[in-house]
């Protein structure tokens, strides 16, 4: 944090002023590190080993903050007696299907008393649609919509019965003890006494504990489950939804939040409701249903609001009720879109054009060989970016131009390369990590041709529309119709970001009136907001997200600088901070409590709560909704009203986390048969040829783990930074960073050349000896980790290889987001070969290894004017409908 995130981690040190202790777990050294009270390196790959080994200590030692866990959480719910768990099964939950290598999860749901509901029976719909759920992300969708559930499954208020979550949790993580946590982490049994102790005791009543991770968490093949590890940890401790506690995830950008708020992701709308799928959702009702879950409580249930008003938003006059607003308009998924499928396809021939704004998948996507011979397999591509990044000249300098794989005069990429406006040279609103939106204001006009992505977007449609105008063909309607009438200012018609804030907030059609919540939403048409949960940022007609007032002039919670989202409210499901009755847990810790004088709850924060609801409310039989939800459910937007420490279905790869290891490890399974997640996300290719990993033989050909993680002086794929001087000078040079033990081993010099290599290519760097990596015994064996930032490319004023070269692409099954901080290599003293060469050396490799006899390389720029489908050496499309590995 205080490497990547420097800003924020003046708060981290201002705490520990005031007596906070900070521990940081990290397999390496890091400027953080050399700030907390502990460091605590660990195997990277094994941080679900470590949690669970926290959450048996709590168990295990009835740690837990009981009545928090017992009314705040469905410890206390009872699972079906067909569930069988990891311990069963040697690794694999019960419903596991080989062929399609999913999930039913028929057995995983709650003992519900009439066996007969539609809704318990509704939840689990077999292997098949978790294949589908693998292949839409929706991972993403039920993140934000919480578990659907019937709404009164079986308790035992005791947490005795051995079918209750909280013994089932206990039972599922017994194995991860100490000794294992050593065992498979290389963290010492004292060292992870020491964080148990901390942990535990100051969480409770009196005392609460922050969880910080880092975005590269999500970048695991389980990187799903190590966040929900993380919230299991904070549930049973009663973190959550309370003042000092909580879960916050640093993101790699200033707007990363927003840009998935209002998503530039491909399975989500904004305000996550998820985008319709053609084989499911047929009409506006199938769409809507899915998401409100029918019989489910919480505030999801209001869904056809938040729909209606973004189709309003998008089409305007055009959406009414006799059309379902528009609904047929919308685009519709048919299964994977995401960038890695899109990359893949380029390479087959399928994708004829790109656009790519603010983002270098040249450097700084998995496999960047992968990226750049896709785009070198496009009729055209659209970069708009402050540099002439590598993505916008892979075709005149890159390293398959030096292999020989992309020839320059043959490639028919057409790029068109527009420049952009900084940060600093447009204005809008930023949503940081916190959900908090805060307005920019332009500080100078951006020099000549640059333009704002506004602009851009605005000024597109607006073309588009116009050339189409007169057409009578039925599929420009959804352009045509669009309401596509923002205002402009200025020289160039710079489109009025005030305004697109005030359509996102939502208004009264009929009065324009801004609304001030998302309950205002109707169903109707009356009312159009193009992001729900912002709903309220333009309140009273004014920027709310403009707001400077100091945090001198305010309250500790500092409601008047910035908005967040949902209603200005800064800690989410803060009911959770009052027990039962509605009092504060802690008078020191006092945040949101029941007023029984006013009938309605109070405190320092918006209260996340119906403001009257009490809390000895307890909802009438059938009830579903916001109705449903009791006055000792403060999860709202869960289906039960509850955190979730066990969830009975949502996630593809199981209810519980399950320690597997990396797809690339030098390690077997200590736990468990199953070696790695059996339900990741694989793309099998000769052109994605994955290091091999136990059960399987040569493992010793890539004997060493590596990890990336950023520089404060670089920003992600350097597109920001190697191109300015001052930066490119405090970090000039790519380098390699090991210990004394590893660079012994391998006869590495400080400062010299080394490079790495893996089954898809190989990179080369200075050497950095230095003791912030040290060797782990891991197995009762060395493990060596080997470290890289992955800021350099071929563009800028330094220049170097990129480490994402070395990744191939593996997916978590949740989210589709890849494994990109774990992976196995080898080093070598000198520098890497060059030209063709390099192709051979790593094909070498490759073949020592058992990977693949040959690897042949995509054809993408073919002489003579043949084509790639005419060549022999072109590889098959991918076929995703594996049979089960052997390890499987």
């Amino acid at each position: 944090m205080a490497e990547a995130h420097p800003v924020g981690f003046q708060w981290v040190v201002e705490a520990q002023k005031r007596g906070a202790r900070v521990i940081h777990i990290d397999p390496r050294f890091t400027r953080t590190s050399a700030v907390a009270d502990k460091h605590v390196p660990i195997r990277v790959g094994s941080d679900i080993a470590f949690l669970g080994g926290i959450v048996n200590y709590i168990l295990s030692n009835e740690l837990d903050f009981r009545e928090y866990v017992v009314n705040y959480t469905n410890a206390a719910v009872l699972v079906s007696d067909k569930f069988e768990d990891t311990d069963d099964l040697d690794g694999l939950f019960s419903g596991f299907d080989p062929e399609k290598r999913t999930y039913d999860p028929t057995s995983w749901q709650y003992d519900v008393e009439d066996e007969s509901g539609d809704l318990h029976k509704s939840q689990a719909n077999g292997s098949e649609e978790h294949a589908e759920h693998r292949e839409t992300a929706a991972g993403l969708q039920n993140e934000a919509h919480g578990m659907q559930t019937a709404s009164h499954p079986r308790r035992d208020e005791t947490l005795q019965h051995p079918r209750c979550v909280y013994q089932v949790l206990k039972r599922h993580f017994a194995r991860y003890t100490p000794e294992m946590v050593e065992q498979v982490c290389g963290v010492s049994q004292e060292d992870f006494l020491d964080v148990c102790r901390a942990w535990t005791e100051n969480s409770g009543r009196e005392r609460t504990t922050a969880l910080v991770y880092s975005v590269g968490w999500t970048q695991h093949s389980v990187g799903v489950q190590y966040i929900r590890t993380g919230a299991i940890l904070q549930l049973l401790l009663g973190n959550m939804g309370r003042p000092g506690g909580g879960i916050m995830a640093l993101r790699g950008h200033a707007s990363i939040q927003g840009s998935t708020d209002i998503p530039t992701l491909f399975n989500l709308l904004p305000g996550y409701l998820p985008m319709p799928d053609a084989n499911k959702h047929h009409s506006f009702t199938d769409w809507v249903d899915s998401v409100r879950n029918p019989g489910s409580k919480g505030f999801w249930s209001k869904a056809d609001a938040y729909a209606v008003n973004l189709l309003k938003a998008y089409w305007g006059d055009a959406a009414t009720a006799d059309n379902d607003y528009c609904f047929d308009y919308m685009p519709k998924i048919t299964g994977d879109h995401g960038t890695y499928r899109s990359v893949l396809d380029m390479i087959d021939g399928k994708v004829k054009g790109y656009f790519l704004l603010g983002q270098n998948p040249a450097v700084g996507s998995a496999h960047g060989r992968a990226q750049r011979l896709g785009m070198a397999n496009l009729d055209w591509l659209v970069v708009r970016d402050l540099f002439e990044i590598e993505s916008a000249n892979f075709w005149k300098d890159s390293p398959e131009i030096e292999t020989g794989e992309i020839v320059t005069e043959e490639c028919a990429t057409e790029v068109f390369l527009f420049p952009a406006a900084s940060y600093a040279e447009k204005e809008g609103t930023f949503t940081q990590t916190q959900r908090m939106l805060q307005w920019r204001e332009k500080a100078v006009e951006p020099p000549e041709d640059c333009r704002s992505e506004l602009w851009f977007f605005y000024h597109l449609g607006r073309m588009m529309r116009e050339r189409l105008a007169e057409s009578t063909d039925e599929r420009d309607r959804p352009l045509l119709d669009l309401a596509w009438d923002y205002p402009v200012h200025g020289e160039y018609d710079e489109p009025s970001a005030d305004a697109v804030l005030m359509e996102i907030n939502g208004y009264d059609v009929a009065t324009r009136r801004p609304l001030s919540s998302f309950t205002e939403m109707k169903n109707d048409g009356s009312t159009l907001g193009g992001c729900w949960i912002y709903t309220g940022v333009y309140a009273d007609g004014v920027n709310q997200a403009n707001r400077r007032k100091s945090r001198h002039e305010q309250s500790f919670v500092a409601p008047e600088w910035g908005w967040a989202w949902p209603m200005n409210r800064r800690i989410l499901y803060n009911r959770a901070s009052a027990d039962p009755e509605g009092r504060p847990w802690s008078e020191r810790k006092a945040y949101v409590w029941w007023d029984d004088d006013a009938q309605q709850w109070t405190g320092a924060d918006v209260p996340d709560f119906e403001k009257t609801k009490p809390p000895s409310y307890r909802s009438p039989e059938g009830a579903d909704g916001v109705e449903a939800l009791e006055g000792i459910d403060p999860f709202i937007m869960q289906g039960d009203g509850k955190g979730a420490l066990y969830v009975p279905q949502g996630l593809v790869d199981g209810p519980m986390p399950t320690h597997y290891e990396p797809v690339e490890s030098p390690f077997r399974n200590p736990l468990y048969a199953q070696q790695a997640n059996p339900t990741r996300k694989e793309y099998r290719r000769d052109d994605n040829p994955m290091n091999p990993a136990p059960p399987e033989d040569h493992i010793d050909v890539f004997p060493f783990v590596f990890t990336t993680s950023r520089l404060t002086e670089h920003h992600t794929a350097g597109g920001m930074s190697r191109y300015l001087e001052h930066l490119a000078e405090l970090q000039p040079e790519m380098f390699v960073e090991v210990s004394p033990a590893l660079a012994a081993e391998r006869g590495l010099e400080h400062m010299g050349w080394c490079h790495v290599v893996t089954a898809r290519s190989a990179i080369e760097g200075r050497v950095l000896v230095t003791e912030r990596l040290r060797p782990l015994k891991v197995e009762g064996r060395t493990v060596h980790q080997v470290w890289m930032p992955y800021h350099w490319g071929s563009g800028g004023m330094v220049t170097g290889d990129s480490t994402n070269d070395l990744f191939g692409i593996t997916l978590d099954p949740n989210v589709l987001i890849q494994e990109t901080k774990v992976g196995t290599c080898d080093v070598r003293a000198g520098r890497r070969p060059s030209g063709a060469a390099l192709r051979e050396y790593v094909e070498g490799y490759a073949r020592r290894a058992g990977v693949t006899d040959h690897v042949y390389p995509p054809i993408v720029t073919v002489p003579d004017g043949d084509t790639a489908s005419d060549d022999p050496r072109a590889p098959e499309a991918s076929d995703d409908r594996h049979p089960p590995e052997e390890d499987e």
